[in-house]
């Protein structure tokens, strides 16, 4: 069955077009062809679907729909275990497609291998080890690699050992994202040549001389400034403060470092903060538009950024042919980013989401 849209404005990266007909069966078929069903889209804006480039899939089936209901249509997992349950959710229709690293490179005096259920296979203690731990990767099918980088051993791996997996990683033709969140994790990641930082540093603002050098390589970052607010508060003793997250990403939107939507949603026991599966993206575009972005910059780092980045061809843009990911809203969501929350309807390939 096709669905028209009619007399929509759509949102086309940098702007929002003039009402137009949009057709769509399981991909943008353009706005010519006939359709079953018809939608009034007058006073609505229609966007990709929306792209967490950072969850963990905890509930299985449940966190997918949330994040459905809630427009986003692709969700990329940064740690998920057991293979088989990543594989399963990976295959489920009607609700968010997910993509995952399954099982993360940490070290074993980390925060993360402390977790309960953490497999010891995700203990990386040597450039031998980080090595087979992407063969391993490669053979579960991980759809990039995912590592736990720290200031200094023993929190940390030793910046060999980082260096040797992301090499693997490459050589393999994997991404390689780096969780880090403070100043010296940071430092690791680029100097290893990670592609994706994910989290921002809450000790201080990162420096200019690091931001230099993410922008010289191409890195992306992924802030999660709704996990880094969160945090913050419950670290607060520490020392850990939500502006050194956010002025930093001031400082890689100036720096012309690309900068996608990610919230760390889950429901892990033993995270320090746990942002609601779907809800919570859009609380991160408004604080991404709050950091410095523009709204038609936050929506474009939440649809068509993170599908080129993270090679998801078929969508991020509402195209002919491209798969049919869409959200629907009451609004204009470019000139006011509050706008993503009025949903009027969600298509995953084409199936609404009911």
């Amino acid at each position: 069955m096709t669905t028209a849209i009619e007399n929509v404005r759509v949102f086309g990266g940098g702007a929002v077009s003039g009402p137009r007909r949009v057709v769509f069966g399981e991909t943008v078929l353009g706005d010519g062809d006939a359709a079953g069903e018809v939608v009034d889209g007058t006073g609505r804006v229609l966007l990709p679907g929306l792209v967490d480039a950072h969850v963990h899939v905890v509930r299985g089936r449940a966190d997918l729909e949330d994040l459905a209901r809630s427009g986003v249509t692709t969700a990329l997992d940064m740690a998920a275990w057991p293979v088989g349950f990543v594989d399963d959710l990976r295959r489920r229709k009607g609700v968010a497609q997910l993509l995952s690293a399954t099982i993360p490179a940490a070290a074993p005096g980390g925060h993360h291998a402390r977790l309960p259920g953490f497999p010891p296979e995700g203990i990386v203690t040597s450039p031998d080890e980080a090595r087979a731990f992407v063969r391993r990767r490669v053979a579960d099918g991980a759809d990039y690699v995912k590592v736990v980088t720290e200031a200094a051993p023993p929190e940390g791996m030793d910046q060999e050992t980082v260096n040797a997996l992301v090499e693997a990683a490459h050589e393999h033709d994997l991404l390689v994202v780096a969780h880090a969140v403070t100043t010296g994790a940071f430092r690791v990641a680029v100097e290893a040549g990670v592609d994706v930082s994910t989290h921002a540093p809450l000790d201080a603002v990162l420096d200019d001389d690091t931001i230099a050098r993410m922008r010289e390589a191409g890195m992306v970052s992924v802030p999660t400034l709704t996990m880094m607010e969160g945090t913050a508060k419950v670290f607060a003793a520490a020392g850990f403060r939500y502006e050194h997250a956010r002025d930093t990403v001031t400082a890689f939107r100036d720096a012309g470092i690309r900068v996608l939507a990610g919230t760390d949603a889950n429901s892990a026991p033993g995270a320090p903060f746990a942002p609601e599966h779907g809800e919570s993206l859009h609380h991160e575009l408004e604080l991404l538009v709050a950091a410095g972005m523009t709204p038609a910059e936050a929506l474009t780092a939440a649809t068509s950024l993170p599908a080129r980045i993270f090679r998801l061809h078929d969508r991020g843009a509402i195209e002919e042919g491209r798969r049919a990911d869409l959200l629907l809203v009451d609004g204009d969501p470019s000139e006011d980013i509050t706008a993503t929350r009025n949903i009027a309807g969600v298509w995953i390939a084409g199936e609404r989401v009911r």
